[in-house]
């Protein structure tokens, strides 16, 4: 603690003598983070081996030192710019070695200086430095500041335990503003810059003033803490106090025979515990949590965090299961009640019910994963499929979760930690054998906080989820009685070890008269009946229908066809409610005047025959499509140009075709100069949409072909199928897909690789009946189908290569 009487060890050290300028010179010892003012004696830290030389020198020649503070307290170097310009004149006493091995030195302040110069001398330093002098005259507005600062530090004194109250004392007794001004500023706890700023004040009545707005923000943060300090103690008084009384309220309930509501609740957990049926060692953990909560006190924050715990053991499912009805006809009647067609899905599940029948103690459910585009009735089946079974039905969304404690739980050592989505579902379904649906499994993600697709290995892996260990509960749980279904529009994002563990049922998109079937049966008695018009005899004709399927939604699946004709029931709804007149038959007429103009051409390939035009077929996550491939050739220097958003291996279709091209330039009498002075441009349209894969080749080859040899392409075939260097067309996937987005556009010729005819039998009837399917080997096959004869006369290209040869030879002559 400062003490500015203690001066008697340093009496014998006089302050240095100025020279005939006006300069001292004395050893310099740089300052950690301590800033002494004139008067005040402290210990000092000696906290560098130049500081500690300093000193010593300092003792040996009877002589003062100047102290000065660094600017930063982590710098060692000490020169001018490390230290503050401004120190103090300062006599040390003795050195002394702390049993931590670092060195000190009691000091006291004696007059303010300016360094203006420092000089190495042997092992410490030297600062020749000017005398400060001080401002320090009495007037009635520095005696009146002396007197508010005074009452402003007995009242700090008064609310901080760490200051001594003979400082008041001492405080009481400085008669003079600048003694008064360094003592309260050497007393308060502040930042070593405003220490800095205080000792560079040369005026006393301005340090005065500047210590008062100091001890005034010191005064404020002392009051809130003793406020806050006071409520502390008020609140554990009433928690005591509280507890006090508990005690003497369960003493009394004891003696007149009666449970406190604590023990009360204990009885009831008890019961719970009991009557739950739980496993043996889920029983054992239940217990052991159950004795701990026995022994807490009802105020403990840990009663809530056990008692929660507890629930979720006891309230969740262990045995309680639904009775599988396993009569297959009338599984079979409510699958085609509530599905139109999908036999491949329905044979599957229906051989699922017959074999639990045959084998009731096999109990090992397959995980089945729906694949196909949206609106397909992937989500909807699942429900079907639990009505049909007699289970109970859940159905988890999964698209978007990036956290692997979403799944399996958070660990209870975190505040707010609760199950994960498969064990909470479980308790909302009540039985150990429900329906459990996980929805949109390609859309989970992964970041810094776990892979939530591993997490799901373990529970749809049936060698495994019979233990399945969730991190809250941390008992095991089975799963085997779960049928899992998941849900996918592509599997592409699946990892392999998921993917490996799903048995894959693949949803295509519906034919024209699928869509017309469902729409009559499932959507528009269903509309009807949400919008209020069931008890009207309004009918929708099949030419509105076909409309509103091919200009009005443009998808593999029925949700916006289900979307467009509750829109056109709205409609007649709002017109019979205002009393108007309104249509009992819907027709073409009234889908245009109900839903205003058609977003979708009916026909949306090319319809003309175009040389370097060719139409692909392309499989997405949402269905078929129609591609339009468009080349062009122009003078150039042999250069391949691709644009559209292609994908890596569709631009190296787009070089195999080139490459097929060049090898059969001569069969089909283009020179082989060509692709040296013409550069080809592929593009496809929509390009703002990424395309990728390599069925997309014989598309490629033929546009190539057509462009170079300017023979044109019919426009009513459509292809698809890998090219390979030597022209042969293999297999490629998606075929179901591909065919019936070409018979959505009008197109009747489809050109297929050989080796798909397999995946034919998938493809409606139907459909078949209606399109000219054409299997082929080789591109010699596709060329002969679908290139017009050459045209007569000149190619325009080599048109351009001899008027180019022509110019040439002007300019050389």
């Amino acid at each position: 603690m400062s003490d500015p009487t203690a001066i008697a060890e340093f009496h014998h050290i006089e302050n240095a003598e100025p020279d005939s300028e006006g300069f001292i010179q004395r050893p310099l010892v740089p300052l950690h983070g301590l800033v002494l003012f004139p008067n005040i004696v402290s210990p000092i830290a000696l906290t560098t081996n130049e500081a500690v030389a300093a000193a010593e020198a300092a003792s040996d020649l009877q002589q003062s030192v100047i102290g000065v503070a660094f600017k930063d307290d982590s710098a060692t170097d000490i020169n001018l710019d490390s230290l503050y310009r401004v120190g103090t004149e300062i006599a040390l006493g003795r050195v002394l070695r702390l049993p931590d091995g670092s060195q000190s030195a009691l000091g006291q302040g004696r007059r303010r200086v300016q360094i203006v110069d420092i000089t190495r001398k042997d092992s410490y330093y030297t600062a020749r430095a000017r005398v400060l002098q001080e401002t320090t005259g009495k007037s009635r507005k520095v005696s009146a500041t002396m007197q508010v600062v005074l009452n402003l530090f007995k009242n700090a004194i008064d609310l901080n335990d760490n200051i001594p109250d003979e400082v008041l004392f001492y405080a009481l007794n400085a008669d003079q503003p600048d003694w008064l001004s360094d003592l309260v500023t050497s007393t308060l706890t502040l930042p070593l810059d405003e220490r800095q700023r205080a000792l560079e004040m040369l005026d006393a009545g301005e340090r005065l003033e500047y210590v008062g707005k100091l001890l005034g923000e010191e005064l404020s943060v002392l009051e809130l803490k003793d406020e806050i300090t006071g409520q502390l103690h008020q609140e554990m008084d009433r928690s005591q106090r509280e507890i006090y009384l508990r005690e003497q309220m369960r003493i009394i309930q004891t003696e007149l025979g009666e449970e406190d509501a604590f023990q009360q609740e204990l009885n009831e957990v008890r019961a719970e515990i009991e009557q739950a049926g739980l496993p043996e060692e889920v029983h054992e953990k239940a217990m052991k949590e159950y004795s701990r909560l026995a022994i807490m006190s009802p105020l403990a924050p840990e009663v809530g965090i056990v008692r929660t715990y507890i629930d979720w053991l006891t309230s969740i499912p262990w045995h309680k299961r639904s009775e599988d009805q396993l009569v297959v006809r009338e599984a079979q009647k409510i699958l085609d009640r509530e599905h139109y067609g999908l036999p491949k899905i329905k044979d599957r599940i229906l051989e699922y019910i017959a074999v639990r029948k045959l084998a009731p103690e096999q109990h090992n459910s397959p995980i089945l994963c729906f694949v196909g585009p949206p609106g397909v009735g992937k989500t909807s089946l699942g429900k079907s499929i639990a009505s049909a079974l007699g289970r109970e039905f859940v159905r988890v969304s999964l698209g978007g979760i990036r956290d692997e404690a979403e799944i399996r739980g958070h660990r209870r050592t975190y505040i707010g930690a609760m199950p994960g989505r498969i064990i909470q579902t479980m308790r909302r379904a009540g039985t150990v054998n429900p329906v459990f649906m996980l929805d949109e499994i390609d859309k989970l993600g992964m970041d810094f906080r776990g892979d939530p697709a591993s997490a799901l290995l373990e529970i749809l892996d049936p060698e495994q989820n019979f233990a399945y260990s969730d991190h809250y509960l941390d008992v095991p749980y089975d799963l085997s009685h779960v049928l899992f279904i998941t849900t996918a529009n592509d599997l592409e994002t699946l990892p392999p070890a998921l993917l490996d563990r799903l048995e894959i049922i693949e949803f295509s998109g519906y034919t024209e008269e699928e869509k017309l079937a469902i729409a009559r049966k499932f959507l528009i008695p269903r509309q009807l009946e949400l919008n209020g018009l069931s008890k009207t005899s309004l009918q929708f004709e099949t030419p509105a229908l076909n409309r509103i399927i091919h200009e009005y939604t443009y998808e593999a699946g029925v949700r916006n066809l289900n979307r467009e004709i509750a829109n056109i029931s709205r409609k007649v709804a709002r017109q019979i409610a205002e009393g108007k007149r309104f249509p009992s038959h819907i027709t073409s007429r009234h889908v245009t005047r109900y839903l205003g103009p058609a977003p979708f051409d009916e026909i949306r390939a090319n319809d003309t025959d175009a040389v370097g035009v060719a139409t692909g077929l392309a499989w997405t996550p949402f269905g078929g499509d129609i591609l339009t491939i468009e080349v062009s050739v122009l003078a150039g220097k042999g250069t391949l140009m691709m644009t559209g958003s292609l994908g890596d291996v569709m631009q190296e279709s787009a070089q195999a075709a080139l490459s097929y091209m060049r090898a059969v330039a001569e069969d089909v009498n283009v020179p082989n100069d060509d692709f040296e002075i013409f550069d080809v441009h592929v593009h496809v349209p929509e390009g703002a949409v990424p395309k990728d894969g390599p069925s997309a080749g014989v598309t490629l080859g033929i546009a190539i072909l057509s462009a170079f040899t300017e023979r044109k392409v019919r426009a009513d075939y459509a292809m698809t199928g890998e090219i390979t260097l030597r022209g042969k067309i293999l297999p490629v996937g998606g075929i179901k897909e591909k065919v019936l987005a070409a018979r959505r556009a009008r197109i009747k010729n489809i050109i297929l690789p050989r080796q798909n005819e397999r995946d034919l039998t998938d493809v409606a009837k139907d459909a078949l009946n209606d399109l000219n399917i054409i299997l082929v080997d080789t591109m010699d096959d596709v060329v002969k189908l679908v290139l017009h004869d050459a045209p007569d006369g000149e190619r325009k290209l080599d048109k351009i290569r001899r008027e180019r040869d022509e110019k040439e030879t002007q300019d050389d002559e």
